[in-house]
């Protein structure tokens, strides 16, 4: 590693040049990477509901619907604004009262299930069918053409409307996302360090990290909305810390070598930071790669992005940020101040005074938070991330009013099914709850209506080679346990009538989705918990430390996600399977720096209360800065955003920090007190203390006798 940090040092100026030269093609690369806006298109392609998807795209030519309200117009109104709809490329098929018949003929000739569903007063509907999929390019360029058409008393509901919704929005304020970050870091780090100026080179060198992070996902092909607005943030919450590290590292070389010999200080520092911050981004990777284990692809997704940009995190901190401190070094001296944070020396000493106390608090809170924990309640609907403001929330109001209709998913089934059959399943699926209409070929003919009337396009429509596509229309919400019980009902009387028939559409697959990251949760708790356990038990040579380390950051964890159960929050469902693995890998080396110390001064001969005192005292500072750093790059953008999906990711996150900040600087002194024994035990290298410890106490009871 001195090899490496002489080069580094003695090619400060081609790193920095070469560095910002490859911003280049790094927002050309950022440029060419496809966001993805469908969060249900994350779920793993082998489902049945998914391979629903792909059928209605591959024979059906469609992949995408919406509803559209329009309220207080005339049919003619409506007929010429339906013609004009048509006309918008990617539209594949607008289903209005003028499908089945001329507008101008009597509604009643229509069968019940088609005016029930289409409406006949103030307020109708109209089916309007794409031929891309919901977040595709050509779907969301035909719905901003249909709302330019429509007038204010139309509204256009739809997964694919709230796709297009969470787009516009994520893309206006994902930049003020990152302003925030930055400007709430550049105050805490105002606050900690000792010159003006070196937190905007902190910034800098992270910055450029993220572009490479970001110019590098074009090789992905696409990441998600979630992924985009998120991992700069996260990326510079993570990573602060290593650049932290570097400038004390260098300070405290500078002491040894003196002003004169910069450079040798900062190659000595390269090396020491590279070997402190090898430890702490691998527990920080290994929370991230554990959202890879997820069924629910957006893990894979942003696991895959936040672990990337953490080794890029790694390699900017040695590399580009030593070259900008060298080169802009007599800038950096003009500006330095004395800290405005204060060392803590009498905190740390009642800390470890009164450790015990924190054990049994410890021990009192846990049950709470536990009960909190598993009581924390989610949600699943997708358009309740959005403001209400919004247009496709307030679509989805509008039909929640003026119809009976909440969800519409779809059955496809066999094109050959007898006709008494495919009538029999038709009658038996109307009479399940909450179901308002079944429309379908079959189910629009029926006994009294010929099928010679029902136009041949509309046939075309609802019929490919192999099946035959059924709409249902329920007045039950997405998400909700009601249409989920609805949905598995349906699917076991399709099954009974048709063994291949599918269930599709947004509801059943929001059902699959809430089934799978359930899983999820519980599959990558484990394995972020056992990466960061194995890593543990690595890098500190002990049986004993892992579990220490891993059940106070699981305290907090608790602590955090039980917040909600007490409140009554409703979180988005995602904020509980991602925070616990992030949580973890982003705050436990607080815990490690703390417990390294400890373990150093207990086999330099210090006492277990000693040593828990040093490790508090020279550990302290370090654990608030990163803490508050973390806090920072999350806060603000929980306050900003107006995506609960990210809004809430953010402040847990943010809250997460502090709450691990707390219960390290709390809680673990308490755990090396009551388990010092253990610890020394099974910790390699440790094994002296114990003999240390006896003849300190040897000591004490000769000095008492002397006395």
């Amino acid at each position: 590693m001195k090899h490496l940090s002489r080069a580094i040092v003695k090619s400060r100026f081609v790193i920095l040049i070469a560095s910002i030269a490859l911003m280049v093609p790094c927002f050309i690369g950022m440029a060419a990477t496809r966001v993805n806006y469908d969060i249900l298109s994350y779920l793993p392609g082998e489902i049945e509901t998914m391979k629903g998807q792909d059928i209605l795209m591959d024979q059906f030519g469609t992949g995408a619907y919406s509803l559209f309200v329009v309220e207080g117009m005339q049919d003619k109104d409506i007929a010429a604004m339906k013609a004009d709809i048509e006309t918008v490329e990617h539209v594949k098929k607008v289903i209005w009262y003028d499908t089945f018949m001329d507008y101008t003929i009597p509604k009643e000739m229509l069968p019940d299930q088609i005016t029930k569903a289409l409406g006949t007063g103030d307020a109708q509907l109209m089916f309007i069918i794409f031929d891309d999929t919901t977040s595709g390019d050509g779907t969301m360029e035909a719905i901003t053409q249909i709302r330019k058409i429509a007038n204010e008393k139309c509204f256009l509901s739809g997964m694919a409307a709230i796709v297009l919704d969470t787009k516009n929005l994520t893309e206006k304020e994902t930049p003020i996302y990152v302003g925030m970050a930055v400007l709430l870091a550049v105050i805490v780090l105002s606050l900690t360090m000792d010159s003006y100026l070196i937190p905007f080179f902190f910034l800098a060198s992270i910055g450029i990290a993220i572009m490479f992070n970001m110019g590098t996902n074009v090789f992905l092909g696409q990441i998600s909305f979630l992924t985009k607005s998120l991992s700069a943030v996260l990326q510079l919450g993570v990573t602060l810390d290593y650049s932290i590290f570097l400038w004390h590292s260098y300070q405290e070389e500078l002491e040894k070598a003196g002003d004169d010999n910069k450079k040798e200080a900062m190659e000595r520092a390269i090396s020491a930071t590279f070997q402190s911050v090898l430890g702490s981004s691998i527990t920080t990777i290994a929370g991230f790669v554990a959202l890879c284990f997820m069924s629910f692809t957006i893990g894979l997704d942003l696991g895959i992005v936040m672990a990337k940009g953490v080794i890029f995190g790694v390699i900017s901190c040695v590399t580009v940020l030593p070259s900008m401190i060298l080169i802009c070094d007599n800038v950096i001296e003009k500006t330095k101040h004395r800290p405005i944070m204060p060392e803590f020396v009498k905190t740390p000493r009642w800390i470890s005074k009164h450790a015990i106390m924190f054990g049994l608090i410890f021990l009192c809170l846990l049950p709470p938070a536990l009960w909190g924990y598993k009581h924390t309640a989610v949600y699943y609907d997708l358009s309740e991330t959005l403001p209400v403001k919004l247009s496709s929330r307030q679509a989805m109001i509008e039909l929640e009013k003026n119809f009976e209709t909440n969800t519409t998913y779809m059955i496809l089934a066999d094109k050959n099914m007898e006709e008494a059959t495919i009538q029999g399943m038709i009658k038996d699926l109307k009479n399940v709850d909450g179901i308002d209409a079944v429309l379908g070929v079959d189910s629009l003919i029926g006994p009294s209506f010929p099928k010679s009337m029902v136009p041949d396009k509309l046939l075309d429509e609802l019929q490919s080679d192999q099946y035959q596509m059924l709409m249902l229309t329920s007045k039950y919400k997405t998400a909700s346990d009601e249409v989920n019980a609805q949905i598995e009902q349906v699917g076991k009387i399709v099954k009974s009538y048709d063994e291949n028939a599918m269930v599709v559409g947004e509801a059943p697959c929001t059902k699959d989705l809430i089934n799978i990251t359930a899983k999820d949760f519980q599959v990558v708790s484990w394995v972020s918990i056992i990466c960061v356990f194995l890593i543990i038990a690595f890098v500190m040579k002990s049986v004993s430390l892992p579990f220490i380390l891993v059940a106070v950051i699981e305290f907090a964890i608790f602590i955090n996600m039980g917040i909600p159960g007490f409140t009554g929050t409703v979180i988005p469902f995602i904020s509980s399977v991602v925070i616990g693995t992030i949580q973890l890998g982003a705050t436990v080396d607080y815990a490690i720096l703390m417990t390294t110390r400890y373990c150093k001064e207990r086999k330099d001969g210090q006492s277990k209360k000693q040593a828990t005192r040093i490790a508090l005292s020279t550990s302290m500072k370090s654990v608030i800065v990163s803490a508050l750093s973390f806090f920072a790059a999350t806060f603000g953008v929980g306050l900003v955003s107006s995506v609960d999906m990210i809004a809430s990711l953010c402040f847990l996150m943010a809250r997460g920090a502090i709450i691990s900040m707390a219960v390290v600087l709390l809680v673990l002194p308490s755990m090396y007190m009551i388990f010092d024994s253990i610890i020394i035990r099974t910790t390699w290298g440790m094994g002296g203390c114990s003999k240390m410890d006896k003849e300190r106490k040897k000591a004490k009871e000769v000095d008492y006798l002397k006395a």
